[in-house]
Order: structure tokens, then sequence, then C-alpha cells
């Protein structure tokens, strides 16, 4: 069906954003998920990086999605634009499991650490969301 494919590459795509956020995932808990004072409409990447005044680096394109790094004086983010909803929403689901914090939009996703997306928020407009909360636990067993 070429779906393990599609899933396969959002597992990539998510290790690599969820990897930047991990720091400060592990002392987090969920927040609220208010939007922003902007209308958080679809935009492409290179608008999105625009708007947040970011030369884009690493920048990938496959089918469905967009993304590029961003690093500026607000901090270190990735930037990822998707062509659908639903193409945004699988990824959110397989990257929430990894951890992480994300100011997500319409069709677009911002992932890095709370405060700077809170900063990015004013720009972009979106809501905060956590991903699973993956904290220092002695003796979990997860591995």
């Amino acid at each position: 069906m070429g779906s393990r494919h599609h899933l396969g590459l959002l597992k990539t795509v998510a290790l690599c954003a969820a990897a930047l956020a991990v720091p400060l995932a592990a002392g987090c808990s969920a927040g609220p998920d208010a939007s922003g004072g902007k209308a958080a409409g679809p935009a492409s990447l290179a608008e999105l990086a625009q708007r947040t005044d970011c030369s884009l680096t690493g920048k990938r394109k496959v089918e469905d999605l967009e993304q590029g790094n961003c690093k500026t004086a607000r901090g270190r983010y990735v930037l990822l634009s998707f062509t659908s909803d639903n193409g945004m929403n699988a990824w959110l689901e397989e990257a929430k499991p990894w951890g992480g914090t994300y100011l997500v939009g319409a069709r677009w996703v911002a992932v890095s650490q709370q405060q700077t997306l809170e900063s990015l928020r004013g720009d972009l407009g979106g809501r905060i969301v956590q991903g699973d909360n993956h904290g220092p636990e002695h003796g979990a067993g997860h591995g």
C-alpha cells in the first residue's frame, strides 16, 4: 500500500524533531493549548522561515512535507510544512510518543523547547502541544 514507507519516513522525521526537543521534555508537564493571537493558517516552509527571521538549513522535502532547521537568537527549532491536515495529524501521532514540545498551526508544526516556541507563537500563532513525558523515572523498565 505504500503506507508502510510513509510511516517509516514519519518515524525518521519524528526522531529528528524529537531529538531537538528532548532536553526540555524531561522536566515539563502539559501546559495549556491556547492559541496565539495570530491566525495560524497554512504556510509554506519558506513563509514560516521568513516570519521567524530564519535562514533554513538541512532542508528536506518529501511527497507530503517539507522540513528545515533554524538557529536564531530565539533558539534552535525545526519547522515543518505539510500538504494536508491528514499528513500533519499522522506526523504528530508518530512524533508525540517520542516526547518533545510542538507549536501546531494549520498544516505546519514547529518543534523546539517551550520557551522558544512561546516566542515563535507571537509571529506564527498556533497552539503549544506537549508530547509524552519521558522524564527520568528510575526502574521504569523502558528501553
